[in-house]
């Protein structure tokens, strides 16, 4: 049976340190509320793999994935009943369901909300009473949660990661021309050997002004290319690489190198069968069988396509106690650092692996399956 989060292997690790900083008080009032032990500090901190070697180890086996949404009433009957209003944000991505609360979903309306998410991309929820170990577990709905070995966690509530900017502060400097982190385009675990389908952000604390965060369709940016040039890129791969760098244990002079994985540049939703764009500019390095100055090229056009087309963004305004769940395989995403650290902002996230990103040529994209006029 395959492991559920790290492979059993002897890690070479950076001992951790721990935080003194004061916690936000709605933040800590929910932490106690769901029986959170912060006697021994906040956040957990998970000693950090130190080569290269190690962390290519994890999660490095195949694993069956069945996407909840390909199982899904299309109609989304149960969720949509259930709501007091569905809005959608914008035209091609984005939508905001009210009334309902995500610890209550039944396992029909979770299918249903997967598959919504497949569709839009994006969906939000406001006034959320959720508690980190509720989140893990409709995390795991979505997929196998990701227990990520480099970021901070909740005490004792393995995969729920810490998303604290105050606490990022303290080991990389941000400022207004450098605001670093989440604050670029990016998807998340694209180096994973099966990547990150659906994320969950709950935000229990958050700036009054500022503080935004912004999704582009991958579906769309697909379709603002030309059908000529989709015929160029169907079908290549790129090599994505981690977040995080490490150190080469066989050649450990070498300084920093990152784990890579190589995947289809446009891939394949398991829930609607569209295709979309799936590059960004922070973890795409380049495409294979290309020479570097013909994939910069590229890759430069791709990354603009996805950044600079508004009509396929959403921008998402905060408020306390608000979730949003995205579909990693369909997005990329940007968290505006405008508010400047001026006032607190702290939520927890939890992530959950999805299948080898695929392509298949015979797959239609999202205008065509809609009935939506296809520019040629």
């Amino acid at each position: 049976m395959a492991p559920t989060a790290i492979d059993p292997v002897i890690l070479d690790v950076v001992q951790p340190k721990k935080d003194t900083l004061n916690l936000p008080t709605e933040s800590r009032k929910r932490l106690e509320k769901a029986g959170i032990d912060l006697s021994s500090g906040y956040p957990y901190r998970p000693a950090k793999p130190l080569y290269l070697q190690d962390v290519q180890k994890i999660r490095d086996y195949h694993r069956e994935h069945v996407d909840p949404g390909a199982r899904a009433d299309p109609a989304k009957r149960a969720l949509f009943s259930a709501a007091e209003k569905v809005v959608d944000l914008t035209a091609h991505i984005g939508t905001e369901i009210v009334g309902l609360q995500l610890k209550d979903l039944t396992d029909q309306q979770k299918d249903e909300l997967g598959l919504l998410i497949a569709e839009r991309s994006v969906v939000f929820f406001r006034d959320q009473d959720i508690s980190p170990q509720q989140q893990r577990s409709l995390g795991e709905w979505y997929g196998e949660v990701e227990v990520h070995p480099q970021v901070p966690q909740v005490p004792g509530v393995a995969g729920v990661t810490v998303i604290w900017p105050e606490l990022q502060a303290t080991e990389a400097k941000a400022n207004f021309r450098n605001p670093g982190g989440a604050s670029r385009w990016h998807s998340d675990l694209v180096h994973e050997r099966q990547p990150a389908g659906v994320t969950h952000l709950h935000n229990d604390t958050v700036p009054t002004v500022g503080g935004d965060t912004l999704w582009a369709s991958g579906y769309s940016a697909y379709e603002k290319l030309s059908p000529n040039f989709r015929k160029i890129i169907d079908g290549k791969k790129a090599v994505y690489r981690s977040a995080h760098a490490y150190l080469d244990r066989d050649d450990p002079t070498a300084g920093p190198k990152y784990v890579e994985r190589v995947h289809p540049l446009v891939r394949v939703h398991p829930a609607t069968g569209w295709k979309a764009l799936w590059v960004n500019r922070a973890m795409t390095v380049r495409i294979v069988g290309l020479d570097k100055a013909e994939s910069d090229l590229i890759l430069g056009y791709l990354y603009d396509v996805y950044e600079k087309n508004v009509d396929i963004q959403v921008r998402f305004k905060w408020t306390p106690r608000t979730s949003a769940l995205w579909d990693n395989r369909i997005t990329i995403h940007n968290a505006s650092w405008d508010y400047e650290g001026s006032q607190p902002r702290h939520g927890t996230r939890v992530t959950a692996l999805a299948e080898a990103p695929y392509f298949q040529e015979d797959a239609s994209s999202r205008r065509e399956a809609l009935g939506l006029a296809v520019d040629e």
